[in-house]
């Protein structure tokens, strides 16, 4: 990027663009692949990456510089990542009737007991997931695999601060809910 007379940054020439695009990728690449990556697998995050990456390019005009770059792409590839969330809902439906077909039966000693425990836990939260509203679940995983705060999870799906903090509260709930602990009042 140049900078003006008055010292302040102006949006890229075309001669720069590449050159600032590439530090950009060096630069917030492999968080944004990691937050994908968790969300929907390895290979379809490296495509999402690129195609995050693709889109600023070509909506670089959009992007208003005084705003931090990095609520803007995830903000970018969480509308990326909303093309798969059906086919996510569906995976966590799967899972959830894999697991409950897939139960022991009754009478198997205390360890399978344990691993029984365990693999209804996974039902009735894979069961919780699938049962999220698209946006209330980008709130959760931005916050809890991104690492992002409520501030850029706010700047990065364009909402304001305080709907993300209801989101995540009505989400944490719903877990919890679901896990079947009761103490509504628990610290999020």
């Amino acid at each position: 990027m140049s900078k003006d007379d008055t010292g302040e940054q102006n949006r890229p020439d075309q001669n720069d663009l590449a050159e600032v695009y590439a530090r950009l990728y060096d630069e917030h690449a492999p968080a944004l692949r990691r937050y994908l990556a968790r969300r929907i697998g390895p290979e379809t995050a490296d495509d999402l990456v690129a195609e995050t990456f693709l889109a600023a390019i070509a909506g670089h005009a959009n992007y208003d510089p005084t705003r931090p770059v990095r609520p803007w792409l995830y903000g970018i590839a969480t509308n990326k990542l909303r093309r798969h969330l059906r086919q996510e809902h569906r995976r966590y439906q799967a899972t959830a009737r894999l697991a409950a077909r897939n139960r022991p039966a009754d009478g198997h000693e205390a360890a399978v007991a344990d691993r029984v425990d365990a693999d209804a836990r996974v039902r009735t939260l894979a069961a919780a997931l699938a049962k999220l509203a698209g946006p209330d679940l980008d709130v959760l995983l931005l916050i809890s695999w991104a690492g992002l705060d409520s501030t850029e999870v706010a700047e990065a799906l364009d909402i304001p601060v305080g709907t993300v903090r209801s989101r995540l509260h009505r989400v944490r709930k719903s877990l919890r809910t679901s896990q079947g602990e009761s103490d509504a009042t628990a610290v999020d």
